[in-house]
């Protein structure tokens, strides 16, 4: 019988309400209850393949994303992120020097890129015609199959000259290298 009483007693204890009329009043009748929604996260939609508005050259898939488009990139990817706030006399790298970007996939996947491009611009401020000023050639880590990745081009032409990243060409290897990856070269054109 005591057996049978003492969960009883224990429940009566913990369901009866305190006596603490000093500092709570009694819930009213129409108090609000704060109810918690449940959220439920779904899971990100898997990217579709091939990739919008990407082009294709072979199992290679590139697209030169817009400024807007770069950043919305980069909020999102921390190498990115740090490549952009890297500072150059106390100034973010692409406010400073011409910059360009490429957004690269491959189908089957590669050991590691290679890309090149021009750096271009007016000859002068009265000479409109366009003249190669450099090239740059970048080379990345190897990326999974439908993996995409984006690339940072820095010139060392300083950006206030109006000069602009052109020709943008990405090589996709499937064998190994022996050379130092991710690594960036400049190579000037002299006149």
């Amino acid at each position: 019988m005591i057996k049978r009483l003492i969960p009883l007693i224990l429940v009566a204890t913990l369901c009866a309400p305190v006596a603490d009329a000093a500092t709570k009043s009694a819930p009213s009748r129409h108090a609000i209850t704060n109810v918690k929604k449940k959220i439920i996260l779904s899971p990100s939609p898997s990217p579709t393949w091939p990739p919008k508005d990407f082009k294709k050259n072979g199992e290679v898939y590139a697209k030169i994303p817009t400024a807007k488009e770069l950043i919305a990139i980069a909020s999102n990817n921390k190498v990115l992120t740090r490549q952009l706030a890297q500072l150059v006399d106390g100034v973010p790298i692409c406010e400073k020097y011409s910059c360009g970007a490429v957004q690269l996939a491959s189908l089957n996947g590669c050991t590691w890129w290679e890309i090149t491009a021009k750096i271009v611009g007016q000859t002068s401020a009265d000479d409109k015609t366009i003249k190669v000023y450099g090239n740059i050639r970048t080379t990345i880590k190897e990326t999974a199959g439908r993996q995409i990745t984006t690339v940072l081009l820095v010139s060392q032409e300083l950006l206030k000259l109006h000069h602009a990243v052109s020709g943008i060409k990405a090589k996709c290897h499937h064998d190994a290298t022996l050379e130092k990856i991710p690594a960036t070269t400049y190579t000037p054109i002299s006149d």
